[in-house]
């Protein structure tokens, strides 16, 4: 399934699916709310992807401290304070 392509898994697919009316065939606005919804998380995926191709070859806020500029970008691994993981491809921003 293209939404499988896409990184839906089978049970957000099925959740989606849920939402379609039984016993009759779906209307065009059925199936424009199920879009919607997928729409909006392919967005916020689209965004991601897009933070982490722009800032893939910056510090990203991960907590490894092996590069020159983390030391400049998150001095004393500041970003850790804000969760696991790379705080600046998931959207917050250096202080």
């Amino acid at each position: 399934m293209i939404a499988q392509q896409f990184g839906f898994t089978l049970p957000q697919i099925k959740a989606e699916l849920d939402k379609l009316p039984g016993g009759r065939t779906p209307t065009k606005a059925d199936w424009a709310g199920i879009s919607h919804s997928f729409r909006a998380a392919l967005d916020e995926k689209i965004t991601a992807l897009t933070r982490l191709r722009d800032n893939l070859d910056g510090c990203i806020g991960c907590g490894c401290l092996s590069l020159r500029s983390c030391r400049l970008y998150n001095a004393q691994d500041r970003a850790r304070e804000k969760g696991p993981g790379p705080r600046y491809l998931l959207g917050d921003r250096p202080e």
